[in-house]
């Protein structure tokens, strides 16, 4: 017989949020992964409704062994007017579909103690999927200056490389969300590959898709179905498209199967006022600069470059159309 493969261990920093609720339901229905906790951030609801949000979909899927962290309801400046998306996913963040609130209570460590723990548990281990703003992972990098070597890898939804930001033409919403924090963990050292709004713009659920989640028995697309509406009709406005980006769940899919995806290497920093603030600006590091800059003996991450996006909502699908 084959040897088990080991599953990896997985943390979701998160902002629930529709598409984080697909990428919860998507990381739990994966026999690759083990869902160690959940931390919550602000950024398409505030931190506190995340992380009810977060408690009510674990109890929703039936785990409410895997643990909550709440994250920081500020930005690593302690900025406290903070950019939410309710306009994207509805004021309660899940489609406006008011859920009675979860029996369930989020630890009493704080979502950087937590990450910082897991990392010294099982160093090497664990992969951090971060789907909103980086605040928690800059909190835990401050917490302990060993947490970019103790972690296995940070998996970053964030960044708009050679197109087009989503909140404006510069900036895509988790790196705006607080683009000091983006730019301390894009140079702290870690295993990061960073999949920005150029790879998730080319993955697309479309009115077939949600077709079958609407038809499906699995109680993750019944679920999805009724939530998704909202969603939808922002993506018609804002777009003028029949369908939705699958944003997190995509870059979830990058833990269980790095393979979807090609990626280049680099260094990111991220432009943190005016204008351009949360601009990703990516370096290939080919050429020799004269002078001393910022941008000087910075590490390197690797950014995606391609998706096959079939591939990528096909699997999507696969795990939400199936129950346990």
């Amino acid at each position: 017989m084959a040897a088990v493969t080991k599953k990896k261990k997985v943390i979701i920093d998160t902002d629930p949020g529709i598409d984080d609720a697909m990428a919860i339901f998507v990381a739990l229905r994966s026999p690759e992964l083990e869902v160690v906790g959940l931390t919550t951030i602000f950024g398409n609801v505030y931190t506190a409704l995340a992380t009810r949000n977060a408690l009510h979909l674990l109890e929703t899927a039936g785990r409410t062994d895997i643990p909550v962290a709440e994250g920081s309801h500020v930005t690593i400046k302690k900025a406290t007017k903070l950019r939410i998306a309710s306009f994207v996913h509805g004021s309660d963040g899940l489609g406006n579909q008011n859920f009675p609130p979860p029996a369930g209570k989020a630890l009493d460590q704080s979502a950087a103690a937590f990450l910082v723990e897991q990392a010294n548990l099982y160093p090497g281990q664990v992969t951090v999927v971060a789907l909103g703003p980086l605040t928690n992972l800059a909190l835990a990098v401050e917490l302990d200056p060993s947490f970019p070597k103790k972690i296995g890898q940070i998996i970053i939804l964030g960044g708009a490389y050679s197109v087009n930001g989503n909140v404006n033409p510069a900036a895509e919403a988790n790196i705006f969300g607080d683009p000091d924090a983006a730019d301390i963990v894009f140079t702290c050292g870690a295993d990061i590959l960073a999949i920005g709004i150029n790879i998730t713009h080319q993955v697309l659920l479309s009115d077939v898709d949600r077709k079958k989640l609407e038809q499906s028995d699995s109680k993750y697309a019944r679920y999805l179905s009724n939530i998704l509406g909202y969603y939808y009709d922002y993506h018609m406005d804002a777009y003028s498209i029949t369908g939705v980006y699958l944003h997190d769940p995509t870059t979830l899919l990058a833990a269980v199967d790095p393979s979807l995806m090609t990626y280049t290497e680099g260094v990111v920093r991220v432009q943190t006022d005016g204008i351009t603030k949360g601009l990703t600006v990516f370096d290939n590091t080919k050429k020799t600069y004269g002078e001393i800059t910022a941008w000087c003996g910075k590490p390197t991450v690797k950014v995606a470059v391609t998706v096959d996006a079939p591939a990528v909502v096909e699997l999507i699908m696969q795990r939400l159309l199936t129950d346990d």
